[in-house]
């Protein structure tokens, strides 16, 4: 149905330039909140009636008696209607609305999404301190900037998916002195533990490990433990290594693949930290205060400046950050997104401050930012707050483990990113409509035993005669197909994955009502046929629209 509103859209623009030179750039239609209302509306007459000092309601009836004579409305439109006190409400034929079975089956997987546009972007997420297992908060990370960079892929988008290893600082100190302690004997709750010593079981089984003289792999590097409790580099850079690969462990389960890790350990040995703050310097845009260096980030639009340099040499976590992320723009990515936690809120006006004081040309604004809210679980009605694991927080694997990737997914895409979320486990594991994505998931299922019960090729699907799909049910079906590709712009634009969640939801839902009113496999060839196109399309969109979001489609449940 995107090339008959691509029609409609032409005509009412050429319609508007009747009324009013320039008008047509605003033609635009909407979707009628009520069916009843008809399938578009029409809202240019309102919005014309004060500059050409008329009678909303007489424009309307001069818009509509232009548009019933163009032959794009003659082809596709039933009938237009005037409500209140100038609404166009426009009512499709049924042949209209059948053009999106057959839009849907020649664009199979690529139905929604645009042309490339030549464009490349990076979206950063998780980002976890090589310190311990991924938690559930990391999983929303994870599933957030999969969806995010799967709906920019679908607007043409080249999109590089990269994680921040926080390798450098206190918490891997904090690490590698808990790995040490464990190594020598001592346990949480011993006298000489240290209160910010991590306490999860992974300590000790790293300690094992390196006693035992092992080699681990993780990504980019490989180290062998020296066995030496006191060497203390080594216990570090085999710590890290260790717990990357666990992270890997855990990415895999979740079907996540990055395209690059980037070590923040990289900015200092590069000089790259320097050579930012340097210029800084040079752009006169810091100053010297109680043996501090100051970032004059005032003049940036942050609500105080911010000390880069502490007095006792060190530098602020923020100065890192904006030396990463000039990187981003040097790297050739005009566009760039990073998904963080609610926590980092306080960092977004400091580093965008830093990135318009170091002068190399990145716009304001620069990057954008998806924050989200930590996850509460819950099991046999109660919160889950330890992990054995971990120690002090439910993992990631935890989920995994207790449901499925693809329930963790859809799960924690449900709701917008800056909402609270409770994860059901229950729920989760249940087979029945009230799990979302069970009830998503099952839509397609039906629709593939369907055609599996037919037992003809679909590809054959694609030409038929669309003409008995004209029924209520069939309409309302098809119209839920025609919104796919706007839903999915929108959910790219708004950062907002969580509405491709509700879509799926009112598409299995129209189909399963579909699929109750009507039969499919009925005796008339020419019924059936139609009916198993529509039906085919509708999965190959429940397909569609399961990818974005990283969930499987699977063809039995």
């Amino acid at each position: 149905m995107q090339s008959v509103k691509t029609e409609l859209l032409a005509a009412l623009a050429a319609a508007l330039e009747q009324l009013s030179p320039g008008a047509g750039a605003r033609a635009a239609f909407e979707s009628p909140k009520q069916a009843a209302h008809g399938d578009l509306a029409c809202t240019a007459a309102m919005q014309l009636a004060k500059p050409l000092k008329a009678n909303p309601r007489a424009l309307a009836e001069q818009l509509k008696t232009t548009l019933q004579a163009t032959p794009a409305f003659e082809q596709w439109v039933g009938a237009i209607e005037i409500a209140g006190p100038g609404f166009l409400n426009i009512c499709l034929k049924p042949a209209a609305k059948q053009q999106v079975v057959r839009e849907v089956l020649g664009a199979g997987a690529g139905y929604g999404s645009q042309p490339v546009r030549g464009e490349k972007m990076m979206v950063e997420f998780v980002s976890a301190n090589p310190t311990g297992p991924l938690h559930v908060g990391h999983g929303r990370q994870a599933a957030l900037g999969d969806a995010i960079c799967n709906l920019f892929a679908s607007q043409g988008w080249q999109v590089h998916r990269e994680f921040y290893y926080n390798d450098a600082g206190v918490q891997i100190e904090t690490l590698t002195t808990s790995v040490q302690l464990r190594a020598q004997g001592l346990r949480p709750g011993d006298a000489n533990w240290p209160e910010a010593a991590y306490n999860g079981d992974y300590i000790q089984d790293i300690a094992d490990d390196f006693l035992a003289k092992k080699t681990v792999q993780a990504g980019d590097r490989s180290f062998t433990a020296s066995g030496n409790v006191q060497d203390l580099d080594g216990i570090r850079q085999f710590a890290v290594a260790y717990l990357r690969h666990e992270q890997d462990k855990d990415l895999l389960a979740f079907r996540l693949k990055f395209d690059e890790y980037f070590l923040e350990s990289s900015l200092y040995s590069s000089g790259r930290v320097e050579a930012t703050v340097q210029r800084l310097i040079d752009a006169g845009k810091t100053y010297r205060q109680d043996g501090a260096l100051w970032l004059r980030s005032t003049d940036y639009g942050d609500d105080k400046d911010r000390v880069m340099r502490k007095s006792e040499g060190g530098y602020t976590y923020f100065v890192p950050d904006v030396a990463y992320h000039i990187t981003k723009w040097e790297r050739g990515y005009a566009k760039a997104i990073n998904i963080q936690g609610t926590d980092h809120h306080g960092t977004i006006a400091r580093v965008r401050a830093g990135l318009q004081a170091a002068g190399v040309g990145i716009p304001a604004g620069y990057p954008d930012y998806v924050l989200h809210t930590m996850v509460r679980v819950m099991r046999g009605g109660q919160e889950v707050k330890i992990s054995k694991r971990a120690g002090s927080y439910v993992t990631l694997r935890d989920l995994i483990d207790w449901t499925s990737a693809d329930a963790v997914r859809f799960f924690l895409l449900s709701r917008k990113p800056d909402t609270e979320y409770t994860f059901d486990v229950d729920l989760a594991v249940q087979k029945n409509n009230d799990n979302p994505v069970y009830y998503v998931q099952y839509a397609h299922a039906r629709i593939c035993s369907v055609l599996a019960g037919w037992g003809g090729d679909a590809a054959t699907l694609a030409g038929v005669d669309l003409a008995a799909l004209d029924t209520p049910a069939a309409q309302a079906l098809m119209l839920q197909l025609a919104k796919y590709p706007d839903m999915l712009t929108m959910a790219a634009q708004d950062f907002a994955p969580h509405d491709v969640t509700f879509y799926l939801r009112e598409l299995a839902a129209s189909y399963h009502s579909y699929y109750d009113a009507e039969r499919i496999l009925v005796d008339d060839d020419a019924v059936k046929r139609a009916r198993l196109a529509l039906v085919a399309a509708t999965a190959q969109v429940l397909h569609n629209g399961l990818a974005v979001l990283g969930v499987s489609a699977p063809a039995k449940m």
